[in-house]
């Protein structure tokens, strides 16, 4: 049987008619290839953006389910105009949505995670020699409703499609053509790496690396997808995220990643006492806002701070939810402050190498940035700093590593 590959292309790719008409040339060299071919594809451009918004002029509190009824609308549009370029081309094609794939998820609406996937439409197409076209970012639950898995969750579409179907690879198509050393944009010496261990991108991209959702790298990693990031406009190789293997041990830094998407949020003299730290946690975990890093102060007279990063966007909702719990538990207050970024170092050497902290914050220490919060992991070290000394700390951590030389 022929190989089968997913391809997964995002907005910018397929942002305009023109756009969608050079996806579908690429998908038709692929398929003459000799390969069988599933594409799964974001919506145009802004388009969410623009659906965003126009929510935003009906309600400031849209209902979620409806949200998704809403936004699942943009990659439906998209199908649609791709499977008739793939058309005009001589291509068999069929479009589906998430929903119609049987791509089923939990009711958490608006960031949605996937629970299982029957595929048999897919099957069936490719068996009739259709190439697949598929709604990115969508699903249902059981009971009929249609979700979405939050911002990038075309990715996991693509990854989650690619293990169900057991393709052979999971290409990801977008607008950069690989994972770098840092962002090309602030680093100007930033270098296109060839491969990275599925550990280092999960760390990369949940530490503020764009260029693949966090998500889907999990589960590439749990299902042993091979995936490669190339670039839509430029035919040249991307970065195969791959499995570990002993040569990536030797690099100790692989890359640096910036978030200026952060907030820090602090609960203050908080009484120290067993179950406040889960009555706290607990309240923001019942919204669905996800928690980054957690710093306690020592307790003084029996009380302590309470301080944590988490989204820029859900920091509203937070503040919210912490006053209530504040005047619970008899704490002073709640402070939040969005000028902060997260900046961090990974690599998989960083497990075999000693004193990689040290020089990350003796490197800041030379800059004259201040370290506000620090966590660590077996091969990531983060740091919380004032947002406007992000690009310095970027640039001056990727000398100190010497992550522009060849290697």
């Amino acid at each position: 049987m022929a190989p089968l590959i997913v391809q997964k292309y995002g907005g910018s790719s397929v942002a305009d008619p023109e756009k969608i008409k050079n996806v579908a040339r690429r998908v038709a060299e692929t398929v003459a290839r000799g390969h069988r071919v599933v594409v799964v594809v974001s919506a145009m451009g802004k388009t969410t953006d623009g659906l965003l918004a126009l929510a935003a002029g009906i309600t400031s509190n849209p209902d979620p389910r409806e949200m998704d009824m809403l936004l699942a609308t943009g990659e439906q549009v998209t199908i649609g105009l791709l499977a008739m370029a793939l058309h005009a081309l001589g291509l068999p094609a069929r479009s589906f949505t998430g929903p119609q794939v049987g791509l089923y998820t939990d009711a958490v609406h608006t960031k949605a995670r996937i629970t299982r996937i029957t595929a048999e439409r897919i099957s069936a197409a490719l068996d009739a020699g259709q190439t697949v076209v598929v709604a990115g970012f969508q699903g249902m639950t059981e009971a009929g409703d249609i979700t979405t898995l939050g911002r990038g969750g075309s990715d996991l579409t693509g990854v989650a499609l690619a293990a169900a179907l057991k393709a052979d690879v999971c290409e990801i198509f977008t607008d950069v053509d690989g994972v770098y050393t840092a962002d090309p944009n602030v680093v100007p010496d930033a270098r296109k790496l060839a491969r990275v261990a599925y550990d280092e991108m999960l760390e990369m991209s949940s530490l503020g690396a764009r260029v693949l959702q966090s998500r889907s790298v999990e589960f590439a990693k749990k299902y042993g997808v091979p995936v490669h990031v190339r670039s839509t406009f430029k035919p040249d190789p991307g970065t195969l995220v791959t499995r570990e293997d002993d040569d990536m041990e030797d690099v100790v830094v692989t890359g640096i990643t910036h978030d200026r998407g952060q907030a820090k949020v602090s609960i203050l003299r908080v009484p120290d006492r067993p179950g406040i730290a889960a009555q706290v946690f607990g309240g923001l975990g019942a919204e669905h806002i996800v928690v980054d890093m957690i710093v306690q102060n020592i307790s003084r007279d029996g009380l302590t701070d309470i301080s944590f990063t988490l989204p820029r966007a859900d920091r509203q909702r937070a503040e919210r939810v912490l006053t209530g719990i504040a005047k619970e538990i008899g704490a002073e207050g709640v402070v939040a402050d969005d000028r902060v970024a997260k900046v961090s170092i990974v690599g998989v050497g960083m497990r075999s190498h000693s004193g990689v902290a040290a020089r990350v914050f003796a490197t800041l220490a030379t800059e004259g940035i201040n370290i506000q919060m620090i966590s660590t992991s077996e091969i990531a070290v983060s740091c919380v700093i004032e947002d406007k000394y992000t690009e310095l700390a970027v640039r001056a951590l990727h000398d100190t590593f010497e992550l522009g030389r060849d290697r």
